[in-house]
């Protein structure tokens, strides 16, 4: 795997490539569809963070907005009275990078005054138009996502992968943001409503890799592999760890989670796996 240095605010950057990259999920939030509630008050949003990180995240990903279908939409002071002194903490304690979850330009500027070093937009820069300019002002590392919300998709799950976030990525050079602080996000879950079709998405991802970028998988606990396994939501942090491995071996660098220990371990041994076959790999190439 192409070994890839992500730019990101605050002077910092990750290297992406070598070894996966766990994202914990912070859910500053009562109404996210699994863990809605847990850690809407700061001081169980930030030992849940501190847990996280000792579990072996590189970065935290903050939310103070649910996006699961059907959820409340806050007002952007709501969002950030929510997130913003999480974030001040997390970055006073400087024990992970951090990501905020937004779609809003201005929690976005904020956010990333605060301490945050990454933006990440489940519109994919499509929704709010200034969020593109903030990204470039700051500097900041940002995840593009794609959704099929609120238009019509193409039939072909990969197909319309490439148009919407072709989209997106015209929209980030236009505002000058640099592809070394792009990673994209298929989106598994966002307007992909049945099982199949998210286990098609998994199963071309390889393809993304056209696109050029880094990509994240953020599959924790959505409903299709509660489909597959007849889970709850709470209960399906191995059929999470099992679709990380998978895509880990397909290429993805990040993966966005909720069970950080389950999925570390288990991207231990997929990136183990990749390390032996890149020896191998080399080693045949070295001798013609």
């Amino acid at each position: 795997m192409t070994a890839r240095r992500w730019q990101l605010a605050h002077g910092r950057h990750l290297d992406l490539g070598g070894k996966a990259v766990v994202v914990g999920i912070l859910n500053v939030t009562p109404d996210s569809f699994s863990d809605g509630g847990l850690f809407d008050a700061p001081e169980a949003a930030l030992n849940q963070a501190h847990r996280m990180v000792g579990e072996g995240a590189g970065i935290i990903d903050v939310g103070g907005e649910s996006t699961r279908p059907g959820a409340a939409t806050l007002s952007s002071s709501e969002e950030q009275a929510r997130i913003l002194p999480v974030i001040e903490a997390l970055a006073s304690a400087n024990e992970a990078l951090i990501s905020v979850d937004t779609y809003r330009a201005e929690t976005a500027r904020l956010a990333v005054a605060a301490g945050a070093h990454i933006v990440n937009d489940v519109w994919g820069l499509q929704r709010d138009p200034d969020i593109a300019r903030v990204a470039a002002e700051t500097g900041a590392g940002l995840i593009i996502m794609h959704t099929g919300r609120d238009r019509e998709k193409l039939p072909d799950v990969i197909a319309d992968q490439f148009v919407f976030l072709e989209k997106s990525l015209e929209i980030a050079r236009r505002n000058g943001i640099a592809d070394d602080r792009i990673v994209l996000d298929p989106g598994f879950g966002f307007a992909k409503e049945t099982a199949q079709e998210n286990l098609d998405l998994m199963a071309r991802f390889s393809e993304l890799h056209a696109l050029g970028f880094p990509l994240m998988a953020g599959t924790s606990r959505k409903r299709f592999i509660g489909t597959v396994t007849g889970r709850d939501a709470a209960d399906r942090a191995a059929g999470t760890a099992a679709t990380s491995v998978i895509l880990r071996l397909k290429g993805a660098h990040l993966f966005r989670v909720h069970d950080v220990a389950i999925n570390v371990d288990a991207l231990a041994v997929a990136d183990a796996m990749l390390a032996l076959e890149n020896a191998a790999s080399a080693g045949n190439r070295n001798r013609f």
